[in-house]
């Protein structure tokens, strides 16, 4: 029986805890100053796409469960959302009778996500640093 030598033998490696002195306390690990205003942007964009997809969903929430279109509140939000769903209102034929499955409202929050992400993409993609 032969002994075979490892061609790439393992290194024993000790790791030390760096001494901390007063020059490494102002070390800045974040990114840079200039990503403020990018994450900013894209932080407001994403509140108010997330507030108008909220609408949506307490609309249909609202419409699923047969509230009252008379109610102050669920006049106000069904007002705030009808522009919202507009466009996707005829796609789908509508039953007979009182509005139960909301259809316009579930494609206007898909609508709303998508477009949302599309814009947060966009922005990180153009102020994004070039790597050459």
């Amino acid at each position: 029986m032969a002994i075979r030598q490892d061609e790439h033998p393992t290194e024993r490696v000790e790791r030390v805890a760096p001494m901390s002195s007063p020059a490494t306390t102002n070390v800045n690990v974040g990114g840079s100053a200039a990503a403020a205003p990018v994450w900013t942007l894209t932080g407001v964009v994403t509140i108010v796409f997330t507030a108008l997809e909220v609408a949506l969903l307490l609309r249909f929430i609202f419409k699923l469960g047969g509230a009252n279109a008379n109610q102050p509140l669920v006049a106000a939000l069904y007002g705030i959302s009808e522009p919202l769903t507009r466009p996707f209102q005829g796609i789908f034929p509508q039953p007979a009778g009182p509005v139960i499955f909301d259809v316009p409202a579930l494609l206007a929050i898909v609508f709303l996500f998508l477009i949302g992400a599309l814009i947060v993409a966009l922005v990180r993609a153009i102020t994004a640093p070039r790597a050459y």
